[in-house]
């Protein structure tokens, strides 16, 4: 069998080929644990998500595919919005379906005289939304504004980043409706509207997508503070949309903009470096320059996040079989670890001679340690990989049970077909 992660797109007759080239940066996270600050993290960590459980009970159990943790991002794209172009960095995330960035205001607040003049956007860009002459009935009682709505959370997060200005941009229309997206280190929440929307850097070859949806954040998590990324841009299916809008890419594909309805994805393996060339989307076609020949293909068990079924792990002499039912697993390029169950990830930590540090929660390991191969029994032949960047993973009966992030898409490039609803695997040709 094989292992592999999920991504896809729709098959179009009439369209073209985009590469996309993307920037390394080391995870946050990596960067944390060498300053000796991670783990100060993950107390202030549990204690929000405690908090904001205690408060927002549904945020367990009833949605949990709307939950997402972005602290391990690494490759970052460039995009620009609107006409003329506003230029962003985003994580171009196979794990969410969402696109947000700052707004113009984000995180600042105004007063309830600012507030009236902003008309329309008021409730989504005053502190006091409910100053505002035109919020009306509706809105006051709309859960996501209430609870979201606390003097606590204006912070400084959006400080350095680019924010979009939707009175600069000629093509932009209102959407009307609100966004609010929770994570485990807090939330990015706003406004939605529509306007252009370009991957690529300004003097590239840009894949446009005129009338795409996407978020105006008034409030992003304070661990988004002082982070090379202005925001995320989601690229698995429209199904997890916590706003319920259309993908950027999926509106690509029902424009008939793209060669094929498909992207495929090469991560460069870089190391702790930052800044530099990390590897290439490539939209509307199979990349041949930087992949091999396609290995197999799985289709997917859900169209939700890329997910597909892997039914075996073994390390060195350690083996576990997923048994009658077997695993979900998904392919996620905002996750620069492997996630698995802990049970099994605290035998491979056994089985390879690391040590749990409880204070950080990763597993130590000696740099000279020699590695076995990681082999992911999926459906085909065994594909094996050297690698430890394993973390313990907990779904709690809800979403996902492995997450197969960065390491494991830095030795297959991956083939995301919305076509066929499969992923493709095959080897990288460039290191």
């Amino acid at each position: 069998m094989k292992s592999f992660i999920f991504f896809a797109l729709l098959h179009l007759a009439f369209g073209a080929i985009f590469k996309h080239g993307l920037v390394h940066h080391v995870s946050k996270m990596q960067k944390m644990i060498r300053a000796g600050t991670w783990a100060d993290h993950l107390v202030k960590k549990q204690a929000m998500k405690a908090e904001a459980l205690k408060a927002n009970p549904h945020f367990r159990g009833s949605f949990p595919q709307k939950v997402y943790d972005y602290e391990d991002e690494e490759y970052l794209g460039n995009v620009t919005i609107g006409s003329p172009d506003q230029s962003f960095k985003v994580i171009l995330d196979t794990g969410s379906a969402d696109f947000w960035i700052p707004d113009r205001y984000c995180d600042q607040g105004f007063d309830c005289e600012g507030c009236t003049k902003l008309n329309w956007d008021c409730a989504f860009e005053c502190q006091d939304g409910f100053c505002c002459e035109v919020l009306t009935e509706k809105w006051k009682n709309t859960a996501w504004l209430n609870y979201t709505r606390q003097p606590s959370v204006f912070k400084t997060a959006c400080d350095g980043k680019a924010r979009y200005d939707l009175t600069k941009s000629s093509t932009y229309q209102h959407n009307g409706n609100g966004f609010d997206i929770y994570y485990g280190t807090g939330s990015a929440y706003g406004f939605l509207g529509t306007d252009t929307v370009r991957f690529g850097a300004v003097g590239t070859d840009q894949l446009v997508v005129p009338k795409s949806t996407f978020g105006m954040a008034t409030h992003i998590a304070d661990f988004f503070a002082e982070d090379p990324i202005d925001g995320i841009l989601g690229l698995a299916w429209p199904s997890i949309s916590v706003s319920d809008s259309t993908p950027v890419l999926n509106n690509a594909i029902s424009q008939k903009l793209l060669d094929q309805n498909l992207f495929s994805v090469y991560l460069a393996m870089i190391g702790f470096q930052d800044g530099v060339y990390g590897g290439v989307y490539t939209y509307g076609a199979i990349d041949t320059e930087n992949c091999g020949p396609i290995l197999a293909y799985q289709p997917l068990s859900s169209a939700t996040y890329w997910q597909y079924k892997m039914s075996q792990v073994d390390v060195g002499s350690y083996s576990q079989s997923s048994g009658r039912f077997q695993w979900d697993v998904i392919s996620d390029t905002g996750t620069s670890f492997i996630g698995a169950p802990q049970s099994i990830s605290d035998k491979i930590g056994k089985q390879l001679g690391a040590t749990w540090d409880k204070k950080n929660q990763v597993y130590e390991i000696a740099c000279n340690a020699t590695i076995p191969d990681f082999v992911f029994t999926i459906a085909g032949p065994d594909v094996n990989f050297c690698y430890l960047a394993l973390f313990p993973f907990d779904n709690e009966g809800f979403g996902p049970d492995w997450i197969l992030g960065d390491p494991f898409i830095r030795q297959y490039c991956h083939v995301f077909d919305y076509q066929q609803k499969r992923i493709g695997f095959s080897a990288n040709i460039v290191q």
